[in-house]
C-alpha cells in the first residue's frame, strides 16, 4: 500500500518530529474529515506499506531524521515555486528550499524526487514572461536532482476563492503558452512535465497528463510493479494514488492563500495549539466517545512483477 502525508498539510516542514515518533511507534491515527469520531489506525510497518509519499514546501526539517526512514521507500514532492510572501507569507527562501532540494536528492535518488511548480496563477506582477523567466532560473537550479516536475493551474475552489478573492483563472490560451514554454525548458533540464489535473489537450512531448502520482510514476519510482486494488480517484479525472493520507486539513501555517486544505487562519492556529507530538493523532488525542477501526493493508508488491 502506498501511505500518503502531503494532501492535507505539510508535515515535514511542521510536523517532523511527531512523524519521527509515529515511525517508532509503528502505527499512526487519523480522524475522519468527514465523521470527526472515526479514527482510522494505520501500522507503518515495511511490509505493509510500499512507499511512503511526501509533498512538502520544506523539507529541511525531516534532513536530519531520515534514518527513521531507512527501512521504507519514498518518494518526495517539493514545491517551489516564484510567489512572494504576499501570496506564500511562511515559505522559505527558495533558494533555501533548493539547496534543500538538493540534498535531498542526493539522499534518496533523482529518480525518486519531484518538484512542483504549482499552482500557477496570472498576476500583473506574476505574467506569462514572469513565469518563463522564474521557471528557467529554478530549473537551472534543480537540474541533475530530478527528472520531473509538476505544473498545474491554480483552481478556485470555495476556499481558494474566500482566502484569495482577487484570484482567477488562468485563459486557455495563457495555459498553452506556458505549457509550451515550460515544457521546452524542463526538456532542456532533462526533465519530464506532469501535467496535475489538467486538460489533455495540453499533453505533448514531455508532458504528460496521466496524473502525477499516478501508478506508473510510483512504480517507476519503486521500480516495481504494483498490483493496486481498485480504488476512488481523489476527484474527477484524477489518477493518482491520493488515499490513506495522514495529515489532517487545517493544519499547515503555511497560509498561502491558494490553498485549498485550510479553511481560515485561526482555526490552523487552534490546532497548532492541540498538536501534541506524542499523541498518535495530528491534532488532539483519541477521546472515550470515539470509534477507532485498523485500516485493512497489505503490500501491493509483487515479486514476479519487478521491472527490472
Amino acid at each position: 500500500m502506498i501511505l500518503n502525508t502531503g494532501s492535507r498539510t505539510d508535515i515535514p516542514a511542521f510536523y517532523t518530529p511527531w512523524l519521527v515518533n509515529r515511525l517508532s511507534a509503528g502505527e499512526v491515527m487519523v480522524r475522519s474529515p468527514y465523521n470527526p469520531s472515526l479514527i482510522t489506525r494505520y501500522k507503518i510497518d515495511p511490509r505493509l506499506v510500499d512507499l511512503i509519499v511526501f509533498c512538502t514546501k520544506n523539507p529541511a526539517p525531516m534532513l536530519n531524521h531520515m534514518d527513521a526512514l531507512a527501512p521504507y521507500d519514498t518518494f518526495w514532492h517539493v514545491t517551489i515555486t516564484p510567489y512572494g510572501h504576499e501570496i506564500e507569507p511562511a515559505v522559505p527562501a527558495k533558494v533555501k528550499v533548493a539547496e534543500s532540494f538538493r540534498k535531498l536528492s542526493r539522499l534518496v535518488g533523482s529518480h525518486r524526487i519531484a518538484w512542483r511548480y504549482d499552482p500557477i496563477l496570472i498576476t500583473e506582477r506574476y505574467s506569462v514572461p514572469f513565469h518563463v523567466n522564474a521557471f528557467s532560473e529554478l530549473a537551472r537550479l534543480l537540474k541533475g536532482y530530478t527528472t520531473q516536475v509538476v505544473i498545474s493551474f491554480i483552481d478556485l475552489y470555495e476556499k481558494t476563492r474566500r482566502n484569495f478573492p482577487e484570484a482567477r483563472a488562468v485563459s486557455a490560451h495563457d495555459q498553452l503558452l506556458l505549457t509550451e514554454a515550460l515544457s521546452s525548458i524542463a526538456a532542456q533540464c532533462g526533465m519530464q512535465v506532469h501535467l496535475c489535473c489538467e486538460s489533455a489537450i495540453l499533453a505533448r512531448d514531455h508532458v504528460d497528463a496521466d496524473g502525477c502520482l499516478s501508478q506508473a510514476v510510483l512504480e517507476k519510482a519503486l521500480g516495481e510493479r504494483l498490483q493496486v486494488p481498485r480504488h476512488k480517484p481523489a476527484r474527477d479525472g484524477c489518477q493518482c494514488l491520493l488515499g490513506a493520507d495522514i495529515g489532517a486539513y487545517n493544519t499547515c501555517p503555511h497560509f498561502c492563500r491558494y490553498c485549498y486544505a485550510n479553511y481560515d487562519a485561526a482555526l490552523v492556529n487552534a490546532n497548532r495549539k492541540a498538536h501534541d507530538p506524542r499523541s498518535p493523532l495530528l491534532v488532539g488525542w483519541p477521546g472515550a466517545h470515539d470509534t477507532i477501526r485498523d485500516a485493512v493493508q497489505k503490500s501491493w508488491k509483487s515479486p514476479e512483477l519487478s521491472l527490472f
